[in-house]
């Protein structure tokens, strides 16, 4: 069983290919492999989920990538972990730079929506608290990223 998802988006930028209920299917999908992969590793199960997913433009997500990672550019995406409360609530927003995650998709040969879909996986995972800082972690969450994204029918975007 999945935890509750009370999700937020925020337009700062246009984009009419990535709706609202298409975000929030994506979410739901990566909760729903972040509760299977819990369940399997014998962790508690989450009881909800909060998050927000803002899309920007590039001077935002700079500014942003800036402040709080002190790196001079724009990212595809950036996440902000806020931990569990003591509700069993996790929380967490994720911060879409657009015109980065359209030009990675045009430069990656891969379709908007594939590369949009990972970036949202991605960044959800980051929220409840994978990471990819050393290797094993980095292949931890890449292998959960692949099933995710295989159960809603994109391909594994670490294969070329």
């Amino acid at each position: 069983m999945s935890p509750d998802l009370s999700l937020a988006v925020q337009y700062a930028a246009p984009a009419p290919e990535l709706p609202r209920w298409r975000l929030r299917r994506w979410a739901m999908q990566a909760v729903a492999g972040i509760a299977r992969a819990r369940r399997d590793g014998g962790l508690p199960a989450l009881r909800s989920v909060a998050l927000t997913i803002r899309l920007v433009e590039a001077g935002e997500g700079r500014r942003l990538n800036r402040e709080f990672r002190d790196k001079d550019y724009a990212t595809n995406v950036l996440t902000f972990e806020y931990g569990t409360d003591a509700e069993g609530c996790a929380s967490g927003d994720i911060v879409l730079c657009l015109p980065v995650l359209r030009n990675e998709a045009a430069e990656q040969g891969k379709h908007i929506l594939a590369h949009a879909a990972h970036l949202v996986v991605h960044g959800v995972l980051h929220a409840l608290g994978y990471d990819h800082i050393d290797d094993e972690d980095a292949l931890a969450m890449e292998a959960l990223e692949i099933d995710i994204l295989g159960r809603m029918g994109v391909a594994n975007p670490y294969q070329a």
